[in-house]
């Protein structure tokens, strides 16, 4: 079993990335260890145990990653959310606010069907603008988002306030 402090410790702190001033969290030592990367694809599975969800959105890129991971260890599907104009086919999307201007996410029109219960997961909840707007384009083409999971949260960012009442899970909190 890998405790909490062991997957604190192989989260790398980079400062001033991408810009000066901001910390940023890298995981990518999580990904390089199997053991750790096997364990926190359980957990994440895990959460998901009998909720009913047929597909788990990941949000480009990192949340790829996971979700793909953890659809597959299910056996359920995978929803890629994409930044505008990477996707191949015909998309829905969402505009939203960044702190220095704005973004869109997209997915494919037929990614979901009305009702159809779905997870997302990304690597970290930071602002929570991003997932705000995932959940919001997965409801607005007829998901229920049973819940929003992150390997890393950066609570003092307040993000899940901006997911609204979508149930929030997260494997690291700082």
């Amino acid at each position: 079993m890998v405790e909490d402090a062991e997957l604190l410790a192989a989260v790398r702190d980079v400062p001033d990335f991408p810009k000066p001033g901001i910390i940023f969290k890298d995981i990518t030592p999580v990904l390089a260890n199997g053991r750790l990367f096997k364990a926190v694809i359980a957990r994440f599975a895990a959460e998901l145990t009998d909720r009913g969800v047929s597909k788990v959105a990941g949000i480009d890129a990192r949340g790829f990653i996971f979700a793909g991971a953890v659809a597959y260890k299910l056996g359920l599907g995978f929803i890629p959310i994409r930044k505008k104009g990477k996707l191949p086919w015909t998309t829905t999307s969402v505009a939203y606010q960044l702190e220095y201007g704005e973004s869109v996410v997209e997915m494919h029109v037929d990614a979901v069907h009305p009702g159809e219960k779905v997870a997302l997961i990304d690597d970290v909840l930071a602002t929570g603008g991003t997932a705000a707007a995932a959940v919001k384009l997965l409801r607005q083409n007829g998901a229920e988002v049973v819940c929003a999971q992150f390997l890393v949260e950066l609570g003092f960012l307040n993000g899940r306030k901006n997911i609204g009442e979508t149930r929030v899970a997260s494997i690291l909190r700082y």
